[in-house]
């Protein structure tokens, strides 16, 4: 059982390195790396979202505390955000594993392009009003159905429109935190958390890695640490739709 969790745990720990230089994909590199492992997605969400309370709360409430939060920008996300995640989880929940595997891997798959395009390709932002509600809802449903990716889906489109990047960072972090809360609710009352060792691996993997991901922030360049997590979840997600293909 113990190598288990220190499998877990390492997980946990290199997602964490990454999300901490990048400011997103925890949710997305955990989760691949977990299908990847054979973990069903419905568990591999809910145990990455548990573990996703701790860290976004923490994160939340410290951009909070530093003015970051944009109140308005917060709810309009907020309720969204809440109600597309609840049906994300509960549709991961109620379709067999086998079949929904290959299409959570491709929109890891997708993610991870978005991930590779956004460092090699420098994208002119511009003054463009966007539309919040579907954002908020579109973010909270892949999310919950790909176990990750409200920073990247959010936050990428909101910084790319126009938005300030303070604002939006810490608007979106604070409100991921109820999101989270809302898709692990949903799991909770459908499949319940029986993996606790894939989520006390996450976390004491994520707490473990806080201190040297902030190293790592300072002095790796970000774009070459997005090349490479983008050429990784690339290539776990197409090793994970040929494994559920076959």
């Amino acid at each position: 059982m113990y190598e288990v969790i220190i499998l877990f745990i390492i997980v946990g720990f290199i997602a964490q390195i990454i999300d901490g230089a990048l400011g997103m994909a925890y949710g997305v590199s955990s989760t691949t790396f977990l299908l990847s492992m054979g973990i069903p997605p419905a568990m591999a969400s809910a145990s990455v979202h548990t573990a996703e309370i701790f860290i976004s709360g923490i994160s939340g409430l410290s951009h909070l505390k530093l003015g970051n939060v944009d109140k308005k920008l917060f709810i309009k996300l907020l309720i969204p955000g809440v109600i597309g995640g609840a049906v994300g989880a509960y549709i991961l929940t109620t379709i067999p594993a086998k079949m929904i595997k290959p299409f959570v891997a491709f929109y890891l798959l997708i993610m991870g392009i978005m991930i590779l395009r956004k460092a090699l390709k420098k994208t002119e932002k511009k003054n463009v009003k966007t539309i919040l509600f579907p954002l908020g809802l579109l973010g909270g449903f892949f999310d919950a159905i790909g176990g990750g990716g409200w920073g990247p889906i959010v936050t990428s489109t909101l910084v790319a429109r126009g938005s300030n990047p303070r604002f939006a960072i810490g608007s979106v972090n604070l409100a991921e935190f109820f999101v989270s809360i809302t898709e692990v609710a949903t799991f909770l009352t459908t499949i319940g958390l029986v993996q606790w060792q894939i989520i006390l691996g996450l976390v004491i993997g994520g707490v473990l890695a806080a201190p040297l991901a902030a190293y790592v922030c300072k002095r790796l360049p970000s774009k070459t640490l997005m090349i490479i997590v983008g050429i990784l979840i690339i290539v776990l997600s197409i090793r994970t739709i040929h494994q559920a293909l076959l």
